[in-house]
């Protein structure tokens, strides 16, 4: 009679080996995902961040010719899988690896719904991945993660070559967007685009209350150091702010020292990171 005994024995090691296989999936989901957000800062308004779910998404990918973008990501393998593509309006320094990127993850592109009719008709990237959404319009790109366009004080143009030409034309941009970013756990990333002070900026902190700022410093074409500073300790009063657009065009002349030396004592905490450098982030 060892048939038997022998078929139980075969059955516990069966059960045991598929136990040991679902603890091993478990923690692969596991390890996939994490409590934190990551935001790495690539140079100019360029953010690659990562949510506690594992999804990663591209602010205005302006890096193979960006003078900061780190040697490593300047090839756009680097930055590894892209789940969401946003641009925040038509300017090359904010655009200009956005088509490739998308086509190289077959992921729509969302930028202004104007900006992305002209992308459309020039055939820069077929339709599919072109929505239009506009400022107060919220979508869920992939589960998980909202994104709600807000407005932005600059300006927008695509400049695009003509392959029939080879000359330059200027085409409509839309106006430009800064984005609320909602992640997994309810952490709330305010990206500001290119933007000069405008009243609104309290309203949206008011009405969103964002946990991180990313804000342009640079001057010339967005806030410098003072306006940036009015606009953390007066409006937004944020808990941390992670400065950008600065150093990569010699017009962006602002510093974070400045900013920070301007903005005086604030419970902001001012994280002022280095292009290819990190920070993690959890929802308190």
């Amino acid at each position: 009679m060892l048939f038997p005994f022998f078929s139980r024995l075969r059955l516990i090691n069966g059960l045991t080996a598929l136990l040991a296989l679902g603890l091993s999936l478990t923690a692969g989901v596991a390890a996939a995902q994490s409590s934190q957000a990551e935001v790495l800062w690539l140079g100019q308004a360029a953010f690659r961040i990562t949510s506690p779910g594992g999804k990663v998404i591209v602010v205005d990918p302006w890096l193979r010719l960006n003078p900061l973008t780190p040697a490593a990501y300047k090839n756009l393998e680097a930055l590894g899988k892209v789940d969401v593509l946003l641009v925040s309006h038509g300017h090359f320094d904010h655009f200009a690896d956005a088509p490739a990127l998308a086509l190289m993850h077959k992921i729509p592109m969302y930028a202004p719904g104007d900006m992305n009719q002209s992308a459309a008709l020039l055939g820069i990237l077929p339709p599919e991945l072109l929505p239009r959404f506009n400022k107060g319009g919220t979508i869920t790109p992939v589960p998980g993660i909202k994104v709600t366009a807000v407005h932005a004080e600059h300006s927008s143009v695509l400049v695009w070559k003509n392959a029939a030409t080879g000359k330059d034309e200027t085409h409509v941009g839309g106006e430009p967007l800064g984005f609320i970013i909602e992640l997994e756990d309810g952490f709330k990333i305010y990206h500001m685009g290119d933007t000069g002070l405008f009243g609104d900026m309290k309203f949206i902190a008011d009405y969103y209350k964002p946990d991180l700022v990313l804000m342009p410093i640079g001057g010339n074409f967005t806030m410098g150091p003072v306006d940036a500073a009015f606009a953390t300790r007066e409006w937004l009063k944020p808990k941390t702010v992670i400065p950008m657009h600065y150093g990569a065009n010699p017009l962006g002349k602002g510093t974070p020292a400045e900013f920070i030396q301007a903005l005086g004592a604030t419970s902001t905490r001012v994280l002022a990171l280095k292009p290819g450098e990190k920070a993690e982030f959890s929802k308190p």
